[in-house]
C-alpha cells in the first residue's frame, strides 16, 4: 500500500514527460504548423473560374478568381460560411493594351492580361486557422510565399468582409 503514492508520481512524471517532448501539433517534423498558406495548392490552374477582377489605380491589375470544387459547390449554393476545404485562388496580371485587338477596334479599347505579378489563397480550415477568421491566407509572386509581416496584412482587410465569410469575390454566374 505503500507503494501506490510512489507508483501515481512514477506514472504521473512519466506522462509529463512524454506530453513536454513530444511533436508541436500540425507537422510530423515537430514545427509548429504554419500560420499561413506557405505551398501553393496543386492543379489550382483547372480549378472552376468563379469572376473576374479588375483593380484599378496604381495596380493596373486584372484577374481571374478560381474556387476548387469544395468553393463552387458553395458559390452556387450561396453558402454562409464557406465549409472547411474551400480553396479560392486569385491569378493577378497587370493589364497592357492589345495592340491586335486595338488595331481592330481603331483605338485603345481593348486590354489582356501581360506579365503575373502574383498569385493569392485563401484557405478554409476553422481549426488551423481559427485566430484568422478560419481563413489561412497565401500570396506568391515568382513561386515564393510572401514574408510574413506583409502575410499579418491580409486577415485586419479581409476581417472587413464579415458578411461574405471574409470572402470578396462574389461568384458571377
Amino acid at each position: 500500500m505503500k507503494q501506490a503514492p510512489f507508483l501515481l508520481v512514477a506514472v504521473g512524471t512519466i506522462a509529463a514527460l512524454v506530453f513536454l517532448i513530444a511533436p508541436a501539433p500540425g507537422r510530423a517534423d515537430g514545427e509548429p504548423a504554419p500560420i499561413f498558406v506557405t505551398e501553393i495548392p496543386q492543379g489550382y490552374r483547372d480549378w472552376t473560374w468563379i469572376s473576374s477582377a479588375h483593380e484599378a489605380g496604381n495596380l493596373k491589375s486584372i484577374g481571374a478568381v478560381l474556387g476548387n470544387d469544395v468553393a463552387v459547390k458553395a458559390y452556387r449554393e450561396g453558402k454562409l460560411p464557406f465549409p472547411d476545404g474551400t480553396i479560392i485562388a486569385a491569378l493577378h496580371y497587370h493589364y497592357v493594351p492589345s495592340a491586335e485587338n486595338n488595331k481592330v477596334f481603331g483605338q485603345a479599347q481593348s486590354f489582356v492580361p501581360g506579365a503575373p505579378t502574383n498569385v493569392q489563397f485563401m484557405v478554409k480550415d476553422s481549426t488551423k486557422y481559427a485566430a484568422t477568421g478560419g481563413w489561412g491566407f497565401g500570396h506568391f509572386a515568382d513561386g515564393k510565399a510572401g514574408a510574413a509581416a506583409f502575410m499579418k496584412t491580409c486577415f485586419p482587410c479581409h476581417e472587413k468582409a464579415q458578411a461574405s465569410d471574409l470572402v470578396f469575390t462574389h461568384y458571377a454566374p
